[in-house]
């Protein structure tokens, strides 16, 4: 039985991936801020260490012994490639061959300067554990569910432009497989969705699906930076800004290919993940 450490555990992926490992029969270690008020996906084969990625304290205690590693640094941070060194570093002191990187999708995109960290990141990993597997998903079908059921889909960004979004659990089923099967080493793949839909799109979908009206709304910039994105930190603010003005140009499009094939089905729609939702 494998044990797998996964690090941002509390967040909506880390829990995806968790209830995934399990349910391949891994133990999961769950890595947490320390103080954090966030739960990791609970269960007992779930083992909760705290970790400060920032310090790196607590890394030694949450690396030893595990057979795998899960590596998903917060959000927009500044510090993303100093993180990923300081896992990989932990990692391989241990010994430890299986290890995911959790990317996104187009990292090495210059409009948008956190892809660029990530990229960044990606190749900090490889140089320390060259076995590594890096994941480069899309946005989440899961970023707008709870908008379309609530009927009004609001977004500082075109209505017009094309996602390839992916469906969360499609993700996470992923990760689990390179984690705890033979074989993937060393490979990147990204992870997009089937179906090519602007935010309009969406809207007609899920109108369509829970019988009831979904409104679209572009949001202006400004008017997000001034409101939603206020209490953000400025880099997390100009690195989401430049993110929706990429948006605004031409979209988030990604080939599907790897994720058909690593799951080996057709990717959950956005169709499908409002019908499961609803």
């Amino acid at each position: 039985m494998s044990e797998v450490l996964v690090i941002g555990a509390a967040g909506k992926t880390g829990r995806a991936v968790t209830r995934a490992l399990l349910a391949r029969g891994a133990v999961v270690r769950a890595a947490v801020r320390p103080g954090s008020t966030s739960t990791p996906y609970a269960g007992p084969s779930v083992h909760v260490v705290p970790l400060d990625l920032v310090s790196g304290t607590g890394l030694p205690v949450a690396v030893a012994g595990v057979d795998a590693v899960y590596h998903l640094a917060p959000n927009v941070h500044p510090d993303e490639v100093g993180m990923a060194r300081r896992v990989a570093e932990a990692a391989a002191a241990e010994g430890i061959s299986h290890f995911a990187f959790h990317s996104v999708l187009h990292p090495d995109d210059s409009s948008m300067p956190h892809h660029v960290r990530k990229g960044e990141a990606e190749r900090t990993v490889r140089d320390v554990v060259p076995s590594a597997v890096v994941l480069r998903p899309a946005a989440y079908h899961q970023n707008l569910v709870d908008a379309a059921l609530a009927g009004r889909i609001a977004v500082p960004y075109s209505l017009d432009t094309p996602f390839t979004n992916v469906d969360l659990d499609d993700v996470a089923e992923v990760a689990a497989l390179v984690l705890t099967e033979e074989g993937h080493e060393g490979s990147t793949h990204d992870l997009a969705g089937s179906e090519s839909l602007s935010v309009r799109d969406l809207a007609a979908v899920a109108t369509e699906v829970l019988e009831r009206p979904v409104e679209t709304v572009a949001v202006p910039l400004q008017e997000w930076l001034d409101g939603a994105a206020a209490s953000l930190p400025e880099q997390a603010r100009d690195d989401l800004a430049a993110m929706f003005r990429s948006y605004d140009r031409e979209g988030l499009v990604g080939d599907p290919s790897d994720l058909r094939a690593l799951l080996g089905r057709e990717p959950r729609t956005w169709r499908d993940v409002l019908v499961r939702a609803a």
